[in-house]
C-alpha cells in the first residue's frame, strides 16, 4: 500500500539489504554512488538504497536493481583513503523503486513508500513472541550476537519491526534477505523469520555435534598418538623395528633386489608408500603388510638351471622306477629339446593310470632328474575357485590360490609343479576350478596369470605341469585339450616282482630298522604276495602288505628269537593269515551258455565269466548281475542279431515266442558297466539256444554291432594280462585293436595265442567245440 511518492538520490548496494529501525555501516566505492552520498547529505541527507541483484554489473540499469529497496537516513560520513566514503545509515520505511533516472551524475530514484499490513492482531503477537524466543535460543547457542543487540531485540514490541531486528542477524542469501524486505504482510513476515531461525538452530545443533565429535576424534587420536609414541620410544629402548617409516624402508629395500618390470615396481611402490601412510592400527594395514610379505616373497627371477644331461637324467628315471618306458622317453624328449633350443616349450603332461602305478612317485623324479624343486598340490575335492585363482584383498584371511603359494613355498620360478587328482575336481556356487585351470596350463596364457589376491601378473610360463588322474573320462575336454596324455597301465605279475625286490623290500627293512638283521624275501614269497594277498593295478597295498611282514618280523626279533625268523610260502599265513584272493578255478570242461570274457576295473584286468540259459516262456529277455546301462544295451543289441540271423544259426526262428533268456555275470555285487561284452554275451545266448559248447581255454572281448561286426575296445593289455593268469590259451580281441599289441609285453605275446576278429562269424567258428 503506497503513501507518498520521493524523488531521491539511489545508491545501489552489492550484496546487501537495508531494513527499516536499523542500523548499518555502508562503504561507498562507485563514483556515482558517492555524488548520490554527497547530493542526499546536502539536501536532508535522505538517501535511497536498494539491493543490486548482480554483483558483477559495473554500471546496473533500472533491471538490475531490487524494484523493493529502502529509504535511509545518512547520521555519519567519513571520506577514506583511496576515494572510498563510509556512512552509518539508518533505515526509515520501506519504498518501491518506481523509475530511476540514470543521465546525470549519480542515480536518482522515484521511490513510492510502502506501508506493511497486518491481519490477525492475535496470531501476528503470537509469532512475534515465537521468534524472539527462538531468536534467544539461537543467540545463546552460537554466541555471534552480543548481549545489547539481544536486549534490542527483546525490547521490541511492534511486530514489523522485531521481524526486521532479528533478520540482520540471520546468515541467509542475498536473495533470501530481499524476499524479507519485499513482504509487506507482518504475519506472512514473522512466520518467514520463524522458519529461517528453526533451520538456523538446525544447522546450529548439527554443527554442535559435529564439532563434538570432531573433538572426541582429535582426543583419541591425540592419546593413540601418545600411546604409539611411547610405544615406538619402548621398541627404540628394546632395539624393536616397528615404526612405519622403518618397515617401509625395509620393504623398499626388499623391492630393490628383485629384478621385476617397471610396472610391477611401481605398483608395489606404490603400495609399499600407502602401507607407510597407513596408521598400524587400522585394520587394512595387516592386510596390506600381509599382501606386501607375499609379493616381495615370490620368486619373481628366482630359478633352478636344468639338468641337460641326459644320459644322467635317464639314470636317475631307470634308478626311481621299473619300466614305464614311453613316459621316460617323453621326458628325455622334452629335455633335448631344452638343450638345443634353450627354451620353454610349454610341457603339460597328464599321467593317466590306476591308483598305486606310480604317477606321483614319477613326478617326482621327474624333479630330480631336471634338478628343479617339486611341488604338489592335490585338487581331490577342490570346489572353490579361489583355491585357483585366490581371495579378493577385501577381508582378513585372505589369501593368494595354490599356484602362487606352490611358488613361494618352491622359492623358484620354474618347478614341477604336480597338480595331483585333476578327475576329481568340483564346481558349485562358489565357481568352476576347472575353468580357472585352464588359464594356469595353457601355454598361450599362463605368461600373464593374475591371482586376484597378488593382482600382478606373474609369469607361469616356465613351470613344467604335470597332471594326474585315474579315470581319462572325468577329466573336462577343454582341460584334456590341453595336455598331453600318457597311460600308466596295470603292473604284470613280472614287473610287480621286479619293483618290490628293487625298491619296495628295501624301503621297508630301512623303515623298520632290519637293516642289519639279515632279512628278506624270496621270489617266491614275493609272488605268493602278489597273487594271493594283492590284486590290484599298482604297488601301493603290495607295499602296506610288505611292511606288515616286516612288523612281525621286528616283533618277534625284539621278543627275544635267538635266530633271525625267516619268512616262506609255507610260514607266510603266519604273518598275513589266509589268502585273501584265491585264483579262480578254471572250468576245466567246455560248457553250453558259459563264456569266458574279459573286463578292465580300476585295479587291473579280471576275467569276467558270462552264463545263458534258456527256459519256457515268451521271448523275455533277464540281464542280471548289477550291470549299468551300456552293458544292458550289448545284451539287447545281442538279441536282435540273433534273432535277426536265426536261420544262419541254425535255431528255431520263432525262439523268443516260446523260451525267455536269462543272461546272468556272477559277483552280482560288484556293479559292472563298460562297451566290450558284446560278443560274449551274444555267444553265450547263441549257445544256449543251439545246445553247442563253448571251450574253456577261450576268452573275448569286444563290443558288437546290429550286423555282427566287432568294434576295438580299451585297456587290452589288462584284459590279456587277466586272461594269462586264468590258463587261458586264446584270446579272441577285435580286429580294429592289432595296433595295441606293439607295447604288449613279450611274456604276453608268447603265452597267448592271440586273434583278432572282424566279425561275430570269425568268433562263432572258433568258439564251439569241434
Amino acid at each position: 500500500m503506497s503513501e507518498t511518492n520521493f524523488s531521491l538520490p539511489l545508491v545501489p548496494l552489492r550484496g546487501m539489504v537495508v531494513f527499516p529501525k536499523v542500523e548499518v555501516r555502508l562503504d561507498i566505492g562507485r563514483d556515482k554512488s558517492i555524488r548520490a552520498v554527497e547530493e542526499a547529505m546536502a539536501n536532508e541527507r535522505l538517501l535511497a538504497v536498494s539491493a543490486q541483484l548482480d554483483d558483477e554489473v559495473e554500471n546496473p540499469t533500472q533491471q538490475d536493481i531490487a524494484e523493493v529497496g529502502t529509504i535511509v537516513k545518512i547520521k555519519q560520513m567519513l571520506r577514506l583513503p583511496g576515494g572510498l566514503v563510509r556512512i552509518l545509515v539508518e533505515g526509515i520505511t520501506r519504498a518501491k523503486v518506481v523509475d530511476i533516472d540514470e543521465s546525470g551524475t549519480y542515480y536518482r530514484a522515484t521511490m513510492e513508500t510502502l506501508v506493511s499490513q497486518y491481519d490477525d492482531q492475535v496470531e501476528t503477537e503470537a509469532y512475534r513472541r515465537l521468534a524472539q524466543s527462538n531468536f534467544l535460543k539461537w543467540a545463546e547457542e552460537t554466541k555471534m550476537v552480543t548481549d545489547d543487540e539481544i536486549r534490542r531485540v527483546m525490547e521490541r514490541t511492534e511486530p514489523s519491526e522485531t521481524a526486521d531486528q532479528i533478520v540482520q542477524f540471520l546468515q541467509t542469501e542475498l536473495v533470501t534477505r530481499q524476499s524479507f524486505l519485499s513482504e509487506l504482510n507482518v504475519l506472512r513476515r514473522l512466520n518467514m523469520v520463524v522458519g529461517a531461525l528453526n533451520m538456523e538452530l538446525q544447522i546450529s545443533d548439527l554443527e554442535n555435534s559435529i564439532n563434538n565429535q570432531v573433538r572426541q576424534q582429535m582426543e583419541k587420536a591425540q592419546k593413540e598418538y601418545f600411546l604409539r609414541e611411547k610405544i615406538r620410544v619402548i621398541h627404540n629402548e628394546l632395539g624393536d623395528k616397528s615404526d612405519p617409516d622403518e618397515e617401509a624402508e625395509e620393504l623398499r629395500e626388499q623391492l630393490k633386489k628383485l629384478k621385476v618390470s617397471d610396472e610391477v615396481r611401481e605398483r608395489i611402490e606404490k603400495e609399499i608408500s600407502r602401507y607407510s601412510r597407513m596408521p598400524a592400527m587400522m585394520p587394512e594395514a595387516n592386510i596390506l603388510r600381509n599382501y606386501l610379505d607375499w609379493v616381495l616373497s615370490l620368486p619373481w627371477d628366482k630359478e633352478s638351471e636344468d639338468r641337460l644331461d641326459i644320459a644322467e637324467a635317464a639314470n636317475i628315471l631307470d634308478a626311481d622306477h621299473y619300466g614305464l618306458k614311453k613316459v621316460k622317453e617323453r621326458i628325455l624328449e622334452f629335455l633335448a629339446v631344452r638343450k638345443l633350443s634353450n627354451a620353454q616349450s610349454g610341457s603339460i603332461l597328464c599321467l593317466v593310470g590306476p591308483p598305486g602305478v606310480g604317477k606321483t612317485s614319477l613326478a617326482t623324479s621327474i624333479a630330480k632328474a631336471m634338478n628343479r624343486k617339486f611341488i604338489r598340490a592335490s585338487l581331490g575335492g577342490v570346489r572353490d575357485e579361489a583355491e585357483i585363482r585366490g581371495h579378493r584383498r577385501t577381508y582378513i584371511g585372505a589369501l593368494p590360490g595354490r599356484m602362487i603359494q606352490g611358488l613361494k613355498n618352491a622359492g623358484t620360478r620354474n618347478p614341477v609343479f604336480l597338480l595331483d587328482e585333476i578327475d576329481k575336481l568340483a564346481s558349485d556356487y562358489k565357481g568352476d576350478p576347472s575353468s580357472a585351470l585352464l588359464e594356469v596350463l595353457d601355454p598361450e596364457q599362463n605368461s600373464t596369470f593374475s591371482d586376484h589376491f597378488i593382482e600382478i601378473p606373474f609369469d607361469f610360463s616356465d613351470v613344467f605341469w604335470i597332471t594326474t588322474a585315474n579315470v581319462p573320462g572325468n577329466i573336462p575336454a577343454p582341460l584334456m585339450d590341453r595336455m598331453e596324455v600318457i597311460e600308466l597301465t596295470s603292473y604284470m605279475e613280472d614287473e610287480k616282482l621286479e619293483i618290490a625286490k628293487r625298491y619296495l623290500v628295501p624301503k621297508q627293512i630301512k623303515k623298520h630298522g632290519l637293516t642289519g638283521h639279515s632279512v628278506k624275501l624270496s621270489d617266491a614269497v614275493l609272488r605268493k604276495i602278489i597273487s594271493e594277498y594283492t590284486r590290484e593295478a599298482g604297488v601301493r597295498r603290495l607295499e602296506k602288505t610288505i611292511a606288515k611282514v616286516f612288523r612281525k618280523l621286528a616283533f618277534e626279533i625284539i621278543g627275544g628269537s635267538e635266530a633271525t625268523p625267516k619268512v616262506t610260502v609255507k610260514n607266510l599265513s603266519n604273518y598275513l593269515g589266509a589268502p585273501i584272493y584265491l585264483e579262480q578255478e578254471r572250468e576245466k570242461n567246455a560248457q553250453v551258455g558259459l563264456v569266458c570274457g574279459l573286463a578292465w576295473t580300476s585295479v587291473g584286468g579280471v576275467v569276467l565269466p558270462c552264463e545263458a540259459t534258456t527256459m519256457a516262456g515268451t521271448g523275455k529277455l533277464s540281464l542280471t548281475g548289477s550291470l549299468g546301462k551300456v552293458m544292458q544295451e550289448s545284451g539287447q543289441a545281442a538279441l536282435s542279431y540273433i534273432r535277426h540271423n536265426a536261420k544262419e544259426l541254425k535255431i528255431p526262428e520263432d525262439f523268443h515266442k516260446t523260451m525267455d533268456l536269462h543272461v546272468h555275470l556272477p559277483e552280482g555285487a560288484t556293479p559292472k558297466d563298460g562297451p566290450s561284452a558284446g560278443i560274449t554275451m551274444t555267444l553265450a545266448i547263441v549257445s544256449a539256444l543251439t545246445g553247442r559248447k563253448v571251450r574253456s581255454d577261450l576268452a573275448m572281448t569286444g563290443e558288437i554291432t546290429l550286423r555282427g561286426r566287432v568294434l576295438p575296445i580299451g585297456g587290452l593289455k589288462e584284459k590279456l594280462l587277466a586272461a594269462l593268469r586264468y590258463g587261458i590259451k586264446e584270446v579272441l580281441i577285435p580286429h580294429g585293436n592289432i595296433k595295441d599289441l606293439e607295447e604288449m609285453p613279450t611274456s604276453v605275446i608268447e603265452g597267448l595265442t592271440i586273434t583278432p576278429v572282424k566279425t561275430m562269424d570269425e568268433v562263432l567258428a572258433r568258439a564251439f567245440v569241434k
